[in-house]
């Protein structure tokens, strides 16, 4: 574990922590985890609603508009999003000028870390879901800990941090968290363990060649101590390459691998290929530090990222002293009962269409071409007997470019494609780009049939309700999941087809 000198204090307990961007996923979280240590908070944000607003009401925390009048006197450190300029935002500002010391949320986290034996999860896929597969395994364990997602865990008690029944701030404990490649965000970071779960081209805006992320990576995971602990992805080219290259500069750190090409006892079996809802809605797969497991999750990535999260609770249990092979029994029950995040194939609703046929609405934040493949690919496992309808919004211009092809090719597993406009990032001149989602929704066309351009959500809103509210066809007995996927915010086309849904049903019955 790295040493330094900290701004934050370990012992936070009463001090003043002001929020600027409050309502940020990891900025949320970062307050759920202040908030269980003690410190005072308030918060500053815009006056949208977010899912995050959930959690501050609960904790009881008002959202107050940006001003300078927010930095009282009694305000002892900011935290602050990377979204919000020091120099421009008022309350920053303010802070500034009262010389009152701020850091980025990464540096935040970085702080928190460095104070605990931390573990940090990353990779460009799964990192969210792994993080709170994780937790849900520690909170059954009670191993003294705190974990920090990036999105809200339903088993968390549908928040974005899970703290122990154990846990104790004046006592030794565990920080797990979720950490960004971003500008190599990760970095700021203090790792005893690190789970790296895949490494392939992303941030194109950032990292211009897979060589550049994936030496972020080789360079994060230099960063752990010796005799820390890499745990890796043994089924994945990328993080199987990071892992080579980290050892061969630092050969004092120990490698877990996981997967169906890993040995020992994180070596992942199929009990069954996972089959449809006629499984009992499970996927059965084994591995020899926990025996048979089943997940009411979809997919076989999410069962990869499962035995990546055993891993890692595994390796805790052995540093806190306690044996892992007495604790199989409860390790198989946390994973049961883990229902996915906010966003991380989540059940909008399970409804009716006005012919009878049964509708299950989803939602995903898969936006690079291979999540959405894996992701396809195990809702056709996992749902076989249904229509499956996609509204796919892609994010970022540079990404959608650099990978436009391997986009166009991903959607393969489902049976109608409705794809929307790009969702732009703040720091791109869309009227320079060289692509759009028309050109996206062409490709994507040679490739599959069913595919169709609408660029507004309320068009596809419109086509994709009209489609299911005919039959489904007679090869699909179970009916219809509709999946809206992407990280932009076309999650309100569900919404809205639902409305449409519920609407036409009712008229049915008047007529």
């Amino acid at each position: 574990m790295e040493h330094r000198d900290l701004v934050l204090p370990p012992d936070i307990k009463g001090a003043h922590v002001h929020f600027v961007g409050i309502k940020g996923t990891g900025m949320a979280a970062l307050v759920e985890i202040l908030f269980a240590r003690g410190a005072v908070i308030t918060g500053s944000d815009v006056s949208e609603r977010f899912y995050t607003d959930e959690i501050l009401e609960r904790l009881g925390i008002p959202v107050l508009g940006f001003s300078g009048d927010n930095i009282t006197d009694s305000v002892q450190y900011v935290i602050y999003s990377s979204a919000y300029n020091p120099e421009k935002n008022p309350d920053l500002i303010a802070a500034g000028k009262k010389k009152i010391p701020m850091l980025l949320y990464t540096q935040a986290l970085g702080e928190i870390s460095a104070s605990v034996f931390s573990c940090g999860i990353c990779g460009v896929h799964g990192k969210t879901t792994t993080t709170g597969l994780a937790g849900t395994i520690l909170r059954a364990l009670d191993l003294p800990s705190q974990v920090l997602a990036g999105s809200m865990i339903a088993s968390f008690g549908s928040s974005c941090t899970m703290t122990s029944p154990s846990f104790d701030k004046d006592k030794p404990y565990y920080f797990v968290a979720e950490t960004c490649e971003y500008q190599r965000h990760f970095m700021s970071f203090c790792p005893g363990m690190i789970l790296l779960t895949s490494v392939e081209s992303d941030h194109q805006d950032y990292y211009p060649t897979y060589e550049s992320i994936r030496d972020a990576f080789v360079d994060y995971v230099c960063k752990l101590p010796a005799g820390g602990v890499l745990i890796y992805c043994a089924d994945d080219d990328g993080a199987r390459e990071v892992m080579s290259l980290a050892v061969r500069k630092r050969s004092d750190i120990r490698t877990v691998g996981y997967g169906e090409s890993a040995d020992g006892d994180y070596k992942l079996t199929f009990v069954n290929t996972p089959g449809s809802e006629q499984t009992n809605g499970r996927q059965l797969f084994s591995l020899q530090a926990a025996g048979d497991i089943a997940l009411v999750v979809p997919g076989r990535h999410n069962a990869l990222n499962a035995a990546g999260a055993v891993a890692l609770c595994n390796e805790l249990l052995l540093k806190s002293g306690r044996n892992p092979g007495d604790c199989k029994e409860t390790v198989r029950k946390a994973l049961l009962e883990f229902t996915g995040g906010k966003r991380r194939s989540e059940v909008i609703a399970r409804t009716e269409t006005p012919l009878g046929e049964s509708l299950i609405v989803l939602d995903d934040y898969a936006h690079h071409p291979t999540a959405i493949k894996s992701t396809l690919r195990g809702y056709r496992e996992f749902y076989g007997g249904r229509r499956i309808v996609v509204d796919f919004m892609s994010h970022t211009y540079t990404r959608t470019s650099a990978l436009l092809d391997d986009f166009a090719s991903s959607f393969e597993s489902a049976d109608d494609v409705f794809i929307n406009k790009i969702y732009a990032s703040a720091r791109e001149d869309a009227s320079s780009a060289d692509v759009s989602g028309e050109i996206l929704s062409e490709r994507a066309a040679m490739h599959k049939s069913g595919v169709r351009f609408c660029k507004e959500f309320d068009e596809a809103a419109a086509e994709i309700s009209r489609l299911i509210l005919g039959p489904s066809g007679d090869e699909f007995p179970c009916g219809w999941l509709l999946v809206t996927m992407g990280a932009g915010d076309n999650w309100k086309v569900g919404r809205m087809v639902l409305d449409s849904i519920a609407s036409a049903g009712k008229n049915s019955h008047t007529e």
